[in-house]
């Protein structure tokens, strides 16, 4: 859980945003890593709450963008579409899963992350 914090909806729905925000990924190049970026930084300093999940949002989807790179070069011997499909898959269920988790309260922490942040 929150490890005895007591949490705001307003520091529920930022931490879910840090999450969700990373969904602009799928429409815009990067905005899988700027949408968490940016809520990241306007709210880090108001919560410690908010202040992990951006962290812990921007660790995975930096992740994921390292991982798509190396699909993308796989594509040459054709394994690489099959890791892209995957890799989309995977980050769009964790980034739902994750929503929801933070907006419950509750901690997440993505499978298969990086930790570039702590």
């Amino acid at each position: 859980m929150t490890d005895g914090m007591q949490l705001t909806q307003d520091e529920k729905t930022f931490g879910m945003l840090a999450h969700l925000s990373a969904l602009a990924g799928f429409i815009i190049p990067f905005g899988n890593i700027i949408g968490p970026l940016v809520v990241w930084l306007i709210k880090k300093d108001q919560s410690a709450w908010v202040d992990m999940q951006g962290k812990e949002s921007l660790n995975f989807q930096i992740s994921i963008a390292i991982y798509a790179i190396i699909a993308g070069i796989l594509t040459l011997i054709v394994i690489g579409i099959l890791l892209l499909i995957a890799v989309g898959i995977f980050s769009l269920v964790m980034i739902i899963m994750a929503s929801i988790k933070v907006n419950e309260g509750q901690m997440f922490q993505y499978p298969l992350t990086i930790r570039f942040l702590k």
